[in-house]
Order: C-alpha cells, then sequence, then structure tokens
C-alpha cells in the first residue's frame, strides 16, 4: 500500500515565504481511519497578509509576458506528473476516492495547467478602427491585462483538479491568487503550493492559506484588495460569499440537482448504465451528479431493474484496490444528511429496491423507486449515492419536475426523437444539458455553469481565464 510523503510543506505559503500557522487543521484517513495529516491553518492575520502580498504583487505578474506565464505552466504541469504517485495516495485519504479515480484527478489537473497553455497564447489582443459618424479616423488596441487578485475558494471533492480550473486560468491571465481550500481536503493542495513555489512566480503572486471557514472566510471574502472570486460550493455558501464581497468578479459554481429525463424510446440499457454511473460515481459527491431519475410511468419497472443491474459494477471496498469503485462519504454530517432524504423519501412512500443501509461514513449505492414528487430529494441536493426514480406523465410533466428546484446545474435527456431531444434540452432550466448521455464538465473546453442558485457565470479553461481579464482601449 502506499504511503504518503511528509516533504511538503503542510502550511500556508504568504509572499513567497512559508510560514508557521496555528491550531493545525487535522485531516482524516478516510482510507485506514485515523488522522494521517496534520496542516497548520492561517489565521486571519497571516490571510490579512496574504491578501496585501498578492495586492503588492499584481504590477509585477501584470508586466510578466506570455511565455513567462507559459513557463509557470508547463513547470507546475510537469511537477504534478512527477508526483502523481504521492497525490494519488493523499486524494485517497482526504478525499476518500479509491485510488483509480484519484490518479484521474492528478492527471486532469495537470491537463488543465496544460490547457491554460494554450489559451494563454491566445491572449494576444486585436486592433479596431472607428466604423460610426464622427469616428472614421479612429484606430484602437484592444489590450487584455490582468484583473488584479483572484481568490480561489476550492471544494473537498475534487481538491486538485478543481483547485487546477481556478488556479491555472488565474494564472495565465498574469493575476495573484489567494488559494483557500476546504479544510477537510487540504493536503493535496498544499502539495501544489509546493509545485507552485517552484515556479519561478513572483514573490506574493501566489498565495496558500489553508484555514477554516469560520475563521479567515469572511476576511479574505470581504477584502477590498480582492477583485474576483473564483468558488465552488454549495449554494448556500456560495451566498454567503456574496453577500461578504464588494465590487468584484463572481466566478462560482455552486450547487446541482441533476434531473435524467427518460422516455420509453430511449435506448434503456444506455439510459440505465448512464444514470448509475451519473449518480454513483465518487458516491454521488459531485455537482454535476445525476440526482433525479425522472422516468415515464410506463417504463419505470423495466428501467428499474436495468440500473440494479449496473449498480453491480460498483462495489464498495479497500480505496487501494483497482476494483474498488465506490468509498465513504466525506464526513458523519454528510452521510446523516443522506440517510435523512432516503427516510423522508421512504417515509412518502418511495420502494427501497436496493441498498439504504449506511456504516458510518459509508453508505451503500442505493436505489429507490417510485419517489413521489414531494419527496426531498427531488427538490435538494444530496452528494450521496442514492438513486431515486420519479415517475412522469407526458413530457410537459416531466419538465414540471425538473424545474421545480432552485438548483438549475446540469440535465439530461433520454431519448430517440431528435426534434423532442431538442425540444427538452431547450426547456430544462440547467446551465447544461447532455442528450443520451450523464453530465461531464471534463477539462472545461467547453465552458460549464448553473443558473439560478446553481452559481454565477461559467467555468472553463478559456471561459475562465476571460472572466480574469480586463480590457483597456488604446485609441491612437
Amino acid at each position: 500500500m502506499a504511503i504518503v510523503s511528509t516533504t511538503q510543506d503542510q502550511r500556508p505559503f504568504i509572499d513567497g515565504q512559508w510560514e508557521d500557522g496555528c491550531e493545525p487543521i487535522e485531516v482524516s484517513d478516510l482510507a485506514e481511519g485515523g488522522v494521517f495529516a496534520r496542516v497548520k491553518a492561517a489565521d486571519g492575520e497571516q490571510a490579512e497578509s496574504a491578501l496585501a502580498a498578492a495586492e503588492n504583487a499584481q504590477s509585477a505578474l501584470a508586466a510578466t509576458t506570455i511565455p513567462e506565464r507559459v513557463a509557470w505552466l508547463e513547470a507546475i504541469a510537469a511537477g504534478l506528473r512527477e508526483r502523481e504517485d504521492e497525490l494519488a495516495d493523499v486524494i485517497v485519504r482526504e478525499a476518500g476516492k479509491p485510488i483509480s479515480s484519484a490518479r484521474a484527478e492528478v492527471e486532469s489537473a495537470a491537463e488543465r495547467f496544460e490547457r491554460a497553455v494554450e489559451e494563454a497564447r491566445g491572449l494576444n489582443g486585436e486592433f479596431r478602427m472607428g466604423t460610426t459618424t464622427g469616428h472614421e479616423g479612429w484606430e484602437a488596441i484592444i489590450k487584455p491585462e490582468p484583473i488584479g487578485t483572484v481568490l480561489c475558494i476550492t471544494p473537498y471533492n475534487y481538491p486538485l483538479s478543481t483547485t487546477a480550473l481556478q488556479v491555472a486560468p488565474a494564472l495565465a491571465a498574469g493575476n495573484s491568487v489567494v488559494l483557500k481550500p476546504a479544510s477537510k481536503t487540504p493536503v493535496s493542495a498544499a502539495i501544489l503550493a509546493d509545485i507552485v513555489a517552484s515556479a519561478d512566480i513572483p514573490a506574493g503572486g501566489f498565495n496558500f492559506v489553508p484555514g477554516h471557514a469560520g475563521a479567515i472566510g469572511d476576511v479574505l471574502a470581504g477584502s477590498d484588495q480582492i477583485d474576483a472570486i473564483a468558488m465552488t460550493g454549495s449554494s448556500d455558501a456560495g451566498e454567503h460569499v456574496a453577500r461578504q464581497s464588494g465590487i468584484v468578479n463572481l466566478h462560482m459554481e455552486l450547487g446541482g440537482n441533476a434531473p435524467a429525463i427518460i422516455f420509453p424510446d430511449a435506448d434503456l440499457d444506455a439510459a440505465a448504465a448512464a444514470c448509475t454511473k451519473g449518480g454513483l460515481k465518487y458516491a454521488g459527491q459531485r455537482c454535476s451528479a445525476i440526482s433525479r431519475v425522472l422516468v415515464h410511468e410506463s417504463i419505470h419497472d423495466d428501467l428499474v431493474k436495468r440500473i440494479e443491474g449496473e449498480m453491480d459494477a460498483y462495489p464498495m471496498g479497500d480505496l487501494f484496490d483497482e476494483a474498488t469503485a465506490l468509498g465513504p462519504l466525506i464526513s458523519a454530517d454528510q452521510a446523516d444528511w443522506v440517510e435523512d432524504l432516503v427516510i423522508d423519501a421512504t417515509d412518502r412512500g418511495a420502494e427501497i429496491v436496493r441498498g439504504g443501509r449506511r456504516n458510518g461514513q459509508k453508505f451503500e449505492p442505493t436505489l429507490l423507486g417510485r419517489v413521489p414528487e414531494s419527496a426531498r430529494l427531488v427538490a435538494e441536493e444530496q452528494f450521496g449515492p442514492v438513486i431515486p426514480m420519479t415517475t412522469f406523465t407526458d413530457e410537459n410533466h416531466a419538465i414540471e419536475i425538473a424545474n421545480s428546484t432552485d438548483l438549475a446545474l446540469d440535465g439530461c435527456v433520454f431519448t430517440t426523437g431528435y426534434d423532442r431531444a431538442l425540444r427538452v434540452a431547450e426547456r430544462i432550466d440547467a446551465g447544461g444539458v447532455r442528450i443520451n448521455g450523464a453530465p461531464s464538465h471534463g477539462l472545461g473546453d467547453i465552458p460549464f455553469g448553473g443558473n439560478e442558485d446553481s452559481g454565477i457565470g461559467r467555468e472553463g479553461i478559456e471561459t475562465s481565464i476571460e472572466e480574469f481579464v480586463r480590457y483597456k482601449n488604446i485609441v491612437l
């Protein structure tokens, strides 16, 4: 079994220096139990120091050339690949991911920095000529410049790859960065900070401040030294950050409750496979997870049988076993939440087809049939390995159920009818809808994000870079 390296600095990194923090954050080992790491937390004073360092570094960052930024990004990607085994081991332990998923996350993070290299080279500005009366002779340079300082607030479920999705575009655009990782999973971010610290970025250009949100969150989000906030997290947390922030660019991917709408003419084997993977991957702890299967009443029982058969391919077990597909939930509190939602659904008449039991933080992959529309599972984000199936009578009814929540990140529709597929995709209130497949955000080449309580703006490597620059017009 792999052993975690202890060579990385697991403490704040501010203004180019590793600093002693205050009381350490104890990081649980979700693979073997106990505590496997302690990361010294930043306090409010250190958070303010990081903000000041980032602000002071803005002019040095803005003066860097695209080739210089490309060199940083390439060095960081290479550093991630060099420490792949260590990072995968850490992600297994702190996030509770099976080893195969952990390795894939490291690869995804490295690829995101590499993709940012490609997009950084596109920041070449443009030349325009006046085309309106009175401005016929005008010529102008439209020049992209960094927005300033970007606060990156990252989640526990993808502690490395989502961090890469925020940090890589911010650096590519020439901004200073203050990184605040989730307090449940700060170790992979600490390793990333160690890698970034070796990338020859000007002092203060990158700052790492692990800590509890209650201690430093408002200090960071409420600072007038922040110019943009990139955040992935719950809708409640995003709303709080938005209330604390001033006039800044908010770039937020928040909660999800993705519906999968299954019509009778769909390829039911393919739909069952997609819904099972979409609902159970990383124990459902994904914003883009299929959280509700809305199935036409005529095929409910047939689809239940097919999904139950697909669930055999998602065994729980030793997280370092290549055959393991599912691990524990991130905390006992999260397991309590999922359990409460399942109990609520069964109390209202839902049928437990499979699973439904928990052991500590481990929650069995669960399939619920005939979940009533009134169940909380239909309206609330679960973040658990539960596939609830709710019936609809016709297309309008399906759309009504799908749009009955304030969460509108992703959705999907399964049908062989071309016109119906496009029509339903247009009517689902979501930032993205996939036809005949489970939602997936990938590396970020296609912009993604949510409507309503699911976020502000759209993420992606190119899209995020555009959010982290501003344009100056220089009229000649």
